[in-house]
């Protein structure tokens, strides 16, 4: 099996029950092609690089899988006709990272650097 990381990007006017509903319909895709979802990650409302059908910022989910190619067909397949996704992208790895996360708050950061230091 590979392992995959995938993520994807909603525009920015999408309610966070129908962020809950994007998250559930491409894990269940996942899970119906014989995947093992390994994590999924809501990043939250980040700004895009530039402009995007009209969207400066977007709302980034993501996934790490484990299965074959074919889950990255079906993926992208659905992803291309859902008018809620401005993008995605799906990356074959080597390893997981599962330890960093990446776009915890500073608040948490800093107050776990405390703890540490003491």
């Amino acid at each position: 099996m590979n392992l995959y990381e995938h993520t994807i990007v909603a525009r920015q006017d999408v309610s966070p029950s129908q962020i809950k509903q994007l998250t559930e319909k491409y894990s269940k895709i996942v899970e119906k092609n014989d995947g093992s979802l390994v994590r999924t990650e809501n990043w939250g409302l980040l700004n895009l690089s530039y402009i995007i059908k009209k969207n400066k910022k977007g709302n980034y989910i993501h996934f790490k899988f484990k299965g074959t190619g074919r889950i990255v067909v079906e993926l992208e397949k659905n992803e291309r006709i859902d008018k809620n996704l401005l993008k995605y992208l799906t990356v074959k790895v080597k390893k997981f990272d599962l330890e960093t996360n990446y776009f915890e708050t500073k608040e948490k950061l800093s107050k776990e650097e405390i703890k540490n230091n003491n």
